[in-house]
């Protein structure tokens, strides 16, 4: 019987693929790991399209994984950042109350931050002023460490740390077939080959539920794509925002609403709105792939899920369609904004998990099988905990690799 090629194979070179494969190398060296990334580089999909925001953990629920990875993460980020000489900033945010009926959900959250170790200050309408002179609100919690980066410049130096350290990131290669052969799980790339490895790890973000089925396990989820549509200030504009502000969010939905984030290379930001797409790269409003909208729609949780949301879903296609409706949702938190100030801006997609009840998995969620490790979800927080992420995911892996 052929040798194996590698003892992990790493599916998806995302920030949490290549973060896994770079503490593999840490936690054990010499294990032969190979990174399979079907685009032409690193982070070109949920890294490299996002707001930048390292988070500092205050809004998941305690005890969490996300609660838990964030606020860890957070910290570990900006000295990776600080080490590897990549861009960053601790700019601080504003969680604001845009009218008194959202101050117990505030203060809620200000008790949820004290529970996960997150140091918040609470402001009345006069001292919003100190730190963002032009947004206007009932009231704000100031969170001190959250901050921002270049994510995709993260990747791209993880990706170079886990190569030099004996690891391999393969780009073009896109994961058509996986098997199990006896104690070696056997993957076919796009390009034709064939590797054997002791284990399988499965960070294919949009495509981590269809890769989880190709390897014959049921990931008992959907992967449901959610396209955030940005917009961005004109340049003359910028300096109506200093840092990041942020609404108080609706504890329905892992969705932070319209807010504003000024990124490391000063751009200010608006949104995201959260609209389903078409497609699992569906970044743009026509881009459409019939064969996985039919495999959204056959899925009983996006019934339930239309179902039970439908009057919020109902307004975010309504930002989505109306540059006014989206202007008047940043206007409650910055009330100078005109619709003439904002630019079209690229866009993101959001992979969120939905169980078949129409349940959105609200925490990281990973599973496991002989020789597998799948993450089947790993929306924000991710990139900012990518790093204890990565962690976990490589002891998981190399638990399974022993096992084969």
């Amino acid at each position: 019987m052929r040798a194996y090629d590698c003892d992990v194979l790493v599916v998806g070179g995302g920030i949490v693929g290549l973060s896994t494969a770079f503490a593999i190398t840490r936690a054990r060296p010499g294990t032969r790991v190979v990174v399979l990334e079907k685009e032409p580089g690193p982070a070109l999909h949920q890294t490299g399209r996002n707001s930048g925001v390292i988070h500092s953990g205050i809004y998941y629920r305690p005890g969490s994984l996300k609660a838990r990875f964030a606020v860890r993460g957070a910290a570990e980020m900006v000295e990776f950042c600080a080490e590897n000489g990549l861009p960053h900033e601790i700019t601080g945010k504003l969680i604001v109350a845009t009218d008194h009926a959202e101050l117990p959900r505030l203060h809620a959250l200000v008790q949820r931050g004290r529970e996960n170790g997150v140091p918040v200050r609470e402001l009345g309408p006069a001292q919003m002023g100190e730190y963002e002179p032009h947004v206007r609100g009932a009231g704000a919690i100031h969170v001190g460490s959250t901050g921002v980066c270049d994510y995709g410049a993260v990747a791209r130096c993880l990706a170079r740390l886990a190569e030099e350290a004996g690891a391999s990131v393969r780009y073009g290669a896109q994961v058509r077939v996986i098997g199990r052969r006896g104690a070696a799980v056997a993957v076919r790339t796009g390009l034709g080959e064939v590797l054997r490895a002791r284990a399988l790890v499965n960070c294919a973000g949009l495509h981590s539920d269809r890769v989880a089925r190709l390897a014959g396990d049921d990931p008992g989820v959907r992967i449901v794509p959610f396209r955030g549509e940005y917009f961005e200030l004109a340049p003359g504009r910028t300096d109506l925002v200093r840092g990041l502000v942020y609404p108080v969010p609706d504890p329905a939905f892992p969705f932070l609403g319209v807010h504003l984030t000024r990124g490391i290379d000063g751009t200010v930001h608006l949104g995201p709105n959260a609209v389903p797409a078409l497609a699992r790269e569906g970044y743009g409003r026509m881009t459409l792939r019939p064969g996985e909208l039919a495999g959204t729609v056959a899925w009983p949780g996006s019934w339930q899920l239309a179902r039970r949301h439908w009057r919020y879903g109902a307004g975010e296609v309504r930002r989505s369609l109306s540059k006014r409706a989206f202007t008047e949702a940043a206007r409650r938190l910055l009330p100078e904004v005109t619709a003439e100030d904002l630019i079209p801006a690229p866009s993101g997609v959001r992979a969120q998990a939905v169980l078949r009840d129409g349940t959105l998995v609200d925490d990281f969620l990973f599973a496991e099988s002989p020789r597998m490790v799948h993450v089947l979800n790993a929306p924000s927080p991710a990139a900012t905990a990518a790093l204890p992420i990565g962690r976990e995911v490589a002891r998981r892996a190399l638990r399974a690799m022993e096992a084969s």
